[in-house]
């Protein structure tokens, strides 16, 4: 709540526009509106149909909640629903992260584990209020979801296991991400089975979620018939019938005699690795004409982390596609980092079906979190699981430690009776066997007091070794009480930790900036002032041209067209926008004219030092323009292979639209063009625009917007000299014709 509190009750990033949008028209429009909605106003001229583009998770979650709200009379805005749904959703996490941890490891894990996360920065950054992503429903999807597949697997009920499947449904609804689901659990189950594991509840758990699960993601218009043709779901079928070949084969085992069932075994296999084989044919065969083998770019950029930059420079342009540093670790997920490995070793005693999922999470969430910083947000549950377990145990040792050293401790005087007890049990048997006179005087018990003496002893003597064995996990007194200190002392850093990242680093909206300066807190507001001139100062048909970062902003803030957003769902398109953006001016007129655009915006840094401008982000555009047309040479704008924008840069550079767009009158502002981001003077600084007009620039020069200037009117009658001299000689020759008065 940090970011309402200090800034006010605003939408944050880019991709939170375009659901707050689509949120809004669902509202107003309804349901059926919305899956047949056909936006007109993205992607000119082409357009793009949202209900079958959209993971509708999100929306309806939002909507839903702001339907409640108003029918209970309770009068909120559509945009403060969307901005504080991400918090709430994150107690919804919290609580699914108690409930799957619990299942692992007991109810104080799974308490440690959920205040871990309700404060992990990495888990915070998406669920501030105004995060209003896809994200701050599907974490909770994703754990939730886990959750119930461990719950049936330790009880086997089938209830759970359809509650499972509606789980992963919802997590369909919300996010790409749900293949991570999709082949994680299958990745379990044939663990299990290797492992020898296999049970009646492993069936149970995973057989109706591929079934049930499968049919219900189909009904999701983006994903539709993907749900079964695509790589991503392959894993999740062969291993369905990997089961089904084992629960063939223990079911007969126990039907059989020794020798029948081998026979059996022998022709089952047989069976099952020939259906293996034609259902492998059969999907190698549907994903054999595509290019990337069924794969989606992204999937093929997880397991090939070179896949983006060789070959889709769209997906590897964006700053959350990139590997994360070693810091960046330890930015998101503080000491948890350290917590980990213990955590990973606790699981193994004793090793369970639950505990092992666990791990491969972990472990799988660690490699994909390693190749996109995006999917430090699917670590962060794992990590504070891990971490969870790790201090639960530690706590329960060091405080079993101390209670056992206190004096006049009972359970201490117990385990001592215990020991003598123990220790006495031989000398008695002894004493019974050489005083077989007197036992045959006494009066001996009946058979059933007898057996009742049998059971209290048998069930005493466990409890005593286990007592005894937990006593040689005790630590000395002096090291338990310093290691408790410790340990609270290290929980203090990271509350701190996590109250400073929630504060100041990831609180901070995209569209509002602020600064501190000796002078005081300085304020950005210039990206909202921007779409406040285009919305009141342009027509409502007029297209806007910019880098696709800023489409969705400029669709829901402006309500203007734009030729691209943040979908980046055509590559071509996007790329004739970067060639415009790298070509000369005239060049880039024509272009931007023929797409019917009447301004183009600029965002700047090189005056305040916002180094996430379109200068910075301009190789990007050579490499995706350059991708689909040829002309464009990333080396034509390099020296030496270096990035400049100084007097060295190279003549292609300081021609380009982008580098005018962004430099023109910049000089004026201090008298020598002085760029503060790449912190040197630019190379051109006096020159005209002959294609494009200034119309608006805003009050720190982080936005620019400039018009195309209407092309030029023909004259009648007028020719070029070249053409009426090549065509002098042709004109004698064939005497006396009229000239086309419009040439």
């Amino acid at each position: 709540m940090n970011e309402v509190i200090k800034y006010e009750s605003v939408i944050h990033e880019f991709d939170p526009y375009f659901n707050y949008r689509v949120t809004q028209f669902l509202t107003k429009s309804g349901i059926y509106e919305f899956w047949n909605w056909f936006d007109d106003r993205t992607w000119y001229p082409l357009g793009r149909v949202i209900g079958g583009t959209v993971y509708p998770g999100l929306t309806l979650t939002a909507g839903t909640i702001w339907w409640l709200l108003n029918s209970l009379n309770i009068p909120l805005s559509v945009e403060t629903v969307c901005v504080f749904t991400a918090p709430i959703f994150s107690a919804f996490a919290s609580w699914a992260t108690y409930l799957l941890t619990k299942e692992v490891k007991g109810t104080g894990a799974g308490l440690t584990a959920a205040v871990l996360l309700a404060m992990v920065p990495s888990y915070i950054s998406r669920s501030v209020a105004g995060s209003y992503d896809n994200e701050a429903v599907a974490i909770f999807a994703l754990i939730f979801t886990f959750y119930l597949y461990i719950k049936t697997l330790n009880t086997g009920s089938l209830f759970y296991a359809t509650l499972n499947s509606i789980a992963y449904f919802y997590m369909v609804c919300s996010w790409g991400g749900y293949t991570f689901i999709i082949n994680l659990i299958p990745m379990h189950v044939l663990l299990c089975i290797v492992t020898g594991r296999y049970s009646s509840r492993l069936y149970i758990a995973y057989a109706p979620l591929v079934v049930l699960g499968t049919l219900l993601a189909s009904l999701v218009p983006v994903v539709g018939f993907n749900a079964v043709m695509t790589s991503e779901h392959f894993a999740s079928f062969l291993v369905f019938i990997i089961i089904h070949v084992v629960a063939l084969v223990y079911y007969i085992k126990g039907v059989l005699s020794a020798k029948m069932f081998k026979v059996a075994v022998t022709l089952i296999l047989t069976l099952g690795a020939i259906v293996c084989c034609a259902v492998v044919a059969v999907l190698i065969a549907l994903v054999a004409s595509s290019p990337t083998k069924g794969w989606s770019g992204r999937s093929l950029s997880l397991l090939d982390p070179t896949y983006a930059s060789k070959y889709i420079p769209i997906i590897a342009s964006v700053s959350e596609h990139q590997p994360p540093t070693w810091p960046s670790y330890f930015m998101d997920l503080n000491v948890l980092a350290f917590l980990v490995p213990a955590g990973i070793i606790a699981c193994f005693s004793p090793l369970s079906d639950a505990s092992s999922f666990v791990i491969l999470y972990i472990v799988t969430s660690v490699y994909f979190s390693g190749v996109m910083v995006r999917l430090m947000l699917v670590l962060a549950p794992a990590a504070c699981i891990m971490s969870g377990i790790a201090l639960s145990d530690a706590f329960e040792v060091l405080t079993r430690s101390i209670k056992f050293q206190l004096p006049g401790s009972s359970v201490n005087s117990q385990v001592d009776a215990g020991e003598r007890s123990s220790e006495n049990v031989v000398p008695q048997n002894d004493m019974a066997k050489t005083d077989k006179t007197e036992e045959t005087l006494k009066e001996r018990p009946l058979r059933k007091n007898r057996k009742k003496e049998r059971e209290h002893v048998a069930g005493e003597k466990p409890s005593i070794r286990s007592k005894i064995e937990k006593r040689l996990l005790v630590l000395p007194l002096e090291a338990s009480i310093l290691s408790i200190f410790l340990l609270v002392l290290l929980g203090a850093f990271y509350v701190v930790h996590c109250v400073w990242a929630a504060a100041e680093a990831y609180s901070a909206p995209s569209i509002v900036l602020t600064s501190h300066s000796h002078d005081g807190l300085h304020v950005f507001d210039d990206f909202r002032e921007a779409y406040a001139w285009l919305s009141h100062n342009t027509d409502v048909d007029d297209k806007v041209a910019s880098w696709w970062d800023y489409g969705y902003q400029t669709t829901a803030m402006a309500n203007r067209t734009v030729i691209v957003d943040n979908n980046t769902w055509n590559n071509t398109h996007i790329a004739t926008v970067g060639t415009a953006m790298s070509s000369p001016e005239k060049a880039a007129w024509e272009i931007f004219n023929s797409l019917d655009v009447k301004y183009v915006l600029v965002v700047f840094g090189g005056l305040v030092g916002y180094p996430s401008d379109d200068i910075n982000k301009f190789l990007w555009m050579v490499r995706i323009g350059g991708g689909v047309f040829p002309h464009i040479k990333e080396p034509d704008y390099l020296r030496d292979g270096q990035y400049r924008i100084d007097s060295q840069a190279t003549p292609t550079m300081l021609n380009c639209l982008m580098y005018k767009l962004s430099y023109y009158r910049f000089v004026e502002t201090d008298g020598k063009g002085f760029d503060r981001v790449r912190r040197t003077e630019i190379g051109k600084k006096h020159f005209k625009l002959t294609h494009f007009d200034e119309v608006f620039t805003t009050h720190h020069w982080m936005v620019r917007i400039y018009k195309l200037k209407p092309p030029k009117n023909r004259i009648r009658g007028k020719t070029k000299k070249s053409k009426s001299k090549s065509s002098g000689t042709t004109t004698k020759r064939r005497g006396l014709r009229k000239k086309n008065p419009w040439n």
